[in-house]
């Protein structure tokens, strides 16, 4: 497997190189797109991307949970977490390996 992480600078290149904006606009594409995401993330709203999945936040409750090391019982706080559920279409993808 590939130790390869996709950063923002590269999605900006690829903008750049694909769609043929200048780099600073490809740069704003990008940034205004994750901003827009996150806002929505934020906001309660899902995030719903097609043939790739959807993003969403869920609220968990508090919980008991043990220290693994003494065993000993302690609360977790209730708290927001980010959800990602890949398509059907990502998952058969990444499972084949084929790249598009």
């Amino acid at each position: 497997m590939s130790e390869k992480t996709l950063t923002r600078m590269d999605l900006s290149e690829a903008v750049f190189r694909e769609v043929g904006l200048s780099r600073n606009e490809s740069s704003d594409l990008v940034e205004t797109v994750l901003q827009h995401m996150s806002d929505a993330l934020v906001n309660g709203e899902q995030v719903k991307i097609s043939s790739f999945g959807t993003f969403s936040v869920r609220d968990k409750n508090e919980r008991v949970g043990r220290n693994p090391k003494t065993g000993e019982e302690a609360p977790i706080p209730p708290r927001r977490v980010l959800t990602f559920r890949p398509s059907h279409l990502m998952k058969d993808r990444v499972a084949s390996g084929k790249k598009s």
